[in-house]
């Protein structure tokens, strides 16, 4: 946004983001392989204040199952969440990196039963491990019972729930949402929570309008829930 001699009040400003959403699957009648790749990095500049980011994320999922005939089908999956680059906490004295790449990172794998059966809806429930990796930001994996040590690496067994759903508002317009869950069986009663979801209005062919809302409660990052809404300008292309 840019502004001369304007009599309204306002400041110069300049706001830009980049992502992807790349799904790319493999279905026999006897089992399937599933990929989905999201990546985002943006960032916004006001006036002649330095950049900051606002958009910073990479996800990647991989599921392979099996159909032995039940109504839900064995599965294995392995999920990674990251950030692309550094991450800051913006004060009036300055900003202060909080996060990089693989610092923390995030990896998930799970095994137990999915129904896919349904287009619109698939679920999975399993039996989880996740590891939590850093390098100088240990507190994400710090175990604060071990007073002496702080540890870079943590590692956890629990139950992990997926859910795909994606549902047909109107002929040009759809709404995805996938909520996933995660709870370690030394505190059971705590979940991470990750919802994400999408509503798509197509334009043409090639050009789709995206409002998202991200929901994260995760206590090992902060003690309270994080939300992020954006509207989006994206390209759709299918290459197979």
């Amino acid at each position: 946004m840019h502004f001369d001699n304007w009599t309204q009040g306002g400041e110069n400003s300049l706001a830009w983001s980049l992502g992807g959403n790349f799904n790319l699957g493999y279905k026999t009648t006897g089992w399937a392989f599933k990929n989905e790749l999201k990546a985002a990095y943006g960032q916004t500049k006001i006036e002649d204040e330095s950049s900051k980011v606002t958009d910073n994320e990479l996800y990647m999922e991989s599921v392979f199952s099996f159909n032995v005939g039940w109504p839900v089908s064995p599965y294995a999956s392995n999920t990674i969440q990251t950030q692309i680059a550094a991450g800051y906490d913006y004060t009036d004295q300055g900003k202060v990196e909080i996060a990089n790449f693989f610092d923390p990172g995030y990896i998930t794998q799970s095994v137990g039963f999915t129904y896919d059966k349904n287009p619109n809806v698939q679920t999975r429930l399993g039996l989880a491990f996740k590891e939590t990796v850093t390098d100088r930001f240990n507190h994400y994996a710090d175990d604060p019972e071990t007073q002496n040590e702080i540890e870079s690496f943590r590692f956890e067994t629990g139950v992990e729930s997926v859910t795909d759903a994606k549902v047909e508002l109107d002929d040009n317009l759809l709404y995805k949402s996938k909520l996933t869950l995660f709870s370690a069986f030394e505190r059971i009663d705590t979940w991470d929570v990750r919802w994400d979801n999408v509503i798509t209005a197509k334009v043409n062919n090639w050009l789709n309008v995206n409002f998202t809302y991200l929901l994260i409660y995760q206590e090992d990052q902060i003690m309270k829930t994080q939300t992020k809404q954006a509207l989006q300008v994206g390209i759709t292309y299918s290459i197979f």
